[in-house]
């Protein structure tokens, strides 16, 4: 149902005629209003009796203008059904589009990035919600704090340090709109330190190149080699802020060694600089302990970042952003002029979700559901593509299948898989050389929105297309 109290702002002015003029003036107002499209087909109208009372008029003229307009098609009515814009006089107007990334509606869609959102936890997020519209002090609903809720930054301090080994002082966390805000914020904060170059990982996110480039900053790309970023490159490359995914690299899966790490914040050191932590699947390990996260081991040169993209929904738009405090303020003051802070009513709600444990118990169900896809896929994978080599696959949501020589170049591969309605990624799409046509056919393949047996039918259909 359309909201019909826009009637009383066009009614208003015609209201206020002189009085034999008056109901000429109502049904002028409203026949063009519906010509116009101010009121649009489908919409109720208020009663003639709450529309008098208030427009100030008697309710005669009103139901004397119902009545006119619908006997001249503007209008249609039902006895006990109320007053409604008929469909008559113009065509409704124009639907929205929706511009929102969605799957290319591929038989098979192995494109990494996306959770099962069906395992969204619908009650348990609904209780939530029902709580704290319940419980919530009147005063917090007014403009928030920009770095986000007192509560919601003590619950997450707790959160990540138990989880992610941080060292996670409330007073240093930001509730922020996801990594990507999380990224734009750090942009902003290093342009505005002097920085005018950011080093990327390579092969890395392509959301970085431009989130950082959109803040002024100019991404400049870095080697990896067997322990993640290369350090002479690092070197060379003349930046002082760095982005890595260290805990399960996007897209190699490589986890920094520990004697990486240590090299990494002595560089930071070195020049006075900073790392760019992206723990975007930081909560994601099936055969080994849990890496810690690389803030933990220098808070003052580590910014972090993380969200609930991949473990609730990333249409929730909920992370947050752990600063050193010598980019706190600038990041503080750039997400108060941004947007005023996050929307209390989300804060609230995932406060108590964590509080009482729901966000534990989801990240176990995800862990389950996602580790016996990863097998899936293994097993699929080996049985489809005999000798094809998996890597990456002791942590995440996605894996790196280099596929045997004879299914190269890659090229062809992925002109016949596309054609069959095989939707996938190969890893040069993730890389700043833009070489030709590559041998090796190597693909950063995503698991965690398909089911067992849509990652088998999947993968047996890619197998087909690819030798026929």
């Amino acid at each position: 149902m359309r909201d019909g109290s826009v009637a009383w702002e066009v009614l208003l002015p015609a209201a206020s005629a002189p009085a034999r003029a008056r109901g000429r003036s109502l049904q002028a107002a409203l026949r063009e209003a519906v010509r116009s499209g101010r009121l649009t087909p489908g919409t109720r109208l208020p009663s003639s009796r709450d529309l008098a009372a208030d427009l100030g008029v008697s309710r005669g003229l009103i139901t004397e203008a119902y009545e006119q307009l619908t006997a001249e098609g503007y209008l249609r009515s039902g006895r006990g059904a109320g007053t409604w814009v008929g469909g008559a006089v113009r065509a409704a107007p124009p639907r929205a589009r929706d511009l929102a990334p969605r799957p290319p509606g591929a038989r098979a869609d192995f494109v990494p990035g996306t959770p099962d959102l069906s395992l969204f936890p619908r009650t348990a997020w609904a209780a939530a919600q029902r709580a704290v519209l319940a419980e919530l002090p009147h005063h917090e609903l007014g403009y928030p704090d920009p770095r986000g809720l007192p509560r919601l930054r003590t619950a997450l301090a707790g959160l990540l340090a138990r989880r992610r080994g941080v060292v996670a002082d409330p007073e240093r966390i930001v509730v922020v709109s996801g990594v990507a805000q999380a990224t734009t914020l750090l942009g902003f904060a290093l342009h505005t330190r002097g920085l005018r170059t950011v080093g990327v990982e390579d092969p890395g996110s392509p959301q970085h190149d431009d989130l950082y480039a959109a803040a002024g900053v100019t991404p400049v790309p870095v080697p990896l080699d067997d322990e993640g970023l290369a350090l002479e490159p690092l070197r060379a490359s003349g930046v002082r802020a760095v982005v890595t995914t260290p805990a399960h690299q996007y897209p190699t899966g490589i986890a920094c060694s520990a004697r990486r790490r240590a090299e990494l914040l002595d560089w930071a050191r070195s020049v006075d600089g900073f790392l760019l932590e992206d723990d975007y699947d930081g909560d994601f390990r099936y055969d080994r302990a849990p890496v810690g996260a690389l803030q933990g081991l220098d808070p003052e040169r580590v910014a972090y970042a993380g969200s609930v993209s991949k473990s609730l929904a990333p249409g929730l738009r909920l992370g947050w952003l752990l600063v050193p405090e010598a980019l706190a303020d600038e990041v503080i003051e750039r997400k108060r002029t941004m947007d005023l802070g996050h929307p209390t009513l989300d804060q609230a709600a995932f406060t108590r979700f964590v509080e009482r444990g729901d966000y534990d118990r989801q990240l176990r169900r995800c862990q389950r559901a996602y580790r016996e896809r990863r097998d899936a896929l293994v097993a699929a994978l080996e049985e489809h593509f005999p000798g094809s080599r998996v890597s990456g696959i002791a942590a995440g949501l996605h894996v790196i299948a280099t596929l045997p020589q004879r299914y190269g170049p890659e090229g062809r591969f992925l002109t016949r898989v596309a054609a069959a309605g095989v939707a996938v990624r190969p890893l040069s799409a993730c890389t700043h050389a833009r070489a030709g046509d590559s041998a090796e056919v190597r693909l950063v393949v995503g698991y965690a929105h398909l089911s067992p047996a849509r990652i088998r039918a999947g993968i047996r259909l890619m197998a087909e297309a690819a030798s026929g």
